[in-house]
């Protein structure tokens, strides 16, 4: 840079309200010449004592004195290090498959997979729809609790949709209200045999990002997917989180649709899947939520 473009450009940064080094020095240097002169007697005194000749002299003596104790000040006043990143089993990716080939990936600790709800060796023996039932049933009386029970064949639509489409919006009308609130759900395929998803505020979310607090969690259970030709689904509604079972329904009412709608009905909403995860600047809230209506 030639040295008539730096001055304009220190110009330019100037009338901008940048900070000026300049002025900082001397402001700086000021305070120390003003503090100086506030204390020469007491600092000549010292000098004195100390069998020096001046203060600039009692200055240079006690010059590496002061920086160290700068340095013991900086290092008490440090920020903690922060928190490693969580590992990728904690952020809902797949875990990494044991160094055995024979072994199979085993769900992340502390997670609930199907063996935790029913007896499955006993569960293989029953037909279908005594596995819907018993699996009904068993979260009846659970007020926040979700329960369904899928089709293979609809599910391996909606997981291939998912792998391809893993965040979305989806809109939730309210009562009294002309407009729709707006929630986002992302995917998740933290074992072989379960694929989850979650639900927040949109709100929330662009303010929290991933520190954001889902209201409604769904698990989806695969291990009778082959034997059975179902899929079982279970989720919970957290209290106090701004959404009821009801409305939380309606959310996965419309993610079925969205990502494993029969053909005919599938090409407006994948449009939308498309748009929406390359971020395209054409994709409209209000067509989202016109499609939304369809499917009452």
């Amino acid at each position: 840079m030639l040295p008539s473009q730096r001055r304009a450009d220190t110009r330019a940064r100037r009338g901008n309200g940048a900070v000026n080094p300049l002025n900082d020095y001397r402001v700086t240097h000021q305070r120390a010449d003003s503090i100086t002169e506030r204390y020469r007697d007491k600092l000549k005194q010292k000098a004195a004592q100390e069998g020096l000749q001046s203060v600039d002299e009692l200055k240079t003596v006690y010059k590496d004195r002061i920086q160290q104790q700068r340095e013991k000040a900086t290092a008490k006043a440090a920020f903690p290090q922060p928190p490693p990143p969580p590992s990728p089993t904690a952020i809902g990716h797949s875990p990494t498959p044991s160094a055995s080939p024979s072994s199979k990936p085993s769900a992340p600790p502390g997670f609930k997979t199907l063996s935790s709800y029913l007896d499955l060796p006993k569960t293989m023996t029953l037909p279908p729809k005594e596995i819907e039932y018993i699996w009904r049933l068993r979260h009846a009386n659970t007020p926040t609790s979700l329960c369904a029970v899928l089709p293979s064949s609809t599910y391996l639509r909606i997981q291939q949709t998912a792998r391809k489409h893993p965040h979305f919006i989806l809109p939730l009308p309210r009562e009294g209200s002309t407009g729709a609130e707006i929630h986002f759900l992302q995917w998740a395929f933290p074992a072989p045999d379960t694929a989850t998803v979650v639900f927040t505020h949109l709100a929330e979310y662009k303010l929290r990002g991933e520190f954001s607090q889902p209201h409604t969690t769904i698990t989806m259970h695969l291990e009778l997917m082959k034997e059975k030709g179902l899929v079982l689904m279970q989720g919970q509604v957290l209290e106090g989180r701004g959404v009821n079972v009801e409305e939380a329904r309606w959310l996965v009412l419309c993610l079925q649709k969205f990502y494993g709608g029969e053909e005919g009905d599938q090409v407006s909403r994948r449009r939308l899947l498309e748009k929406f995860s390359q971020g395209d600047e054409t994709f409209r809230v209000e067509e989202l939520v016109d499609e939304a209506e369809k499917i009452v």
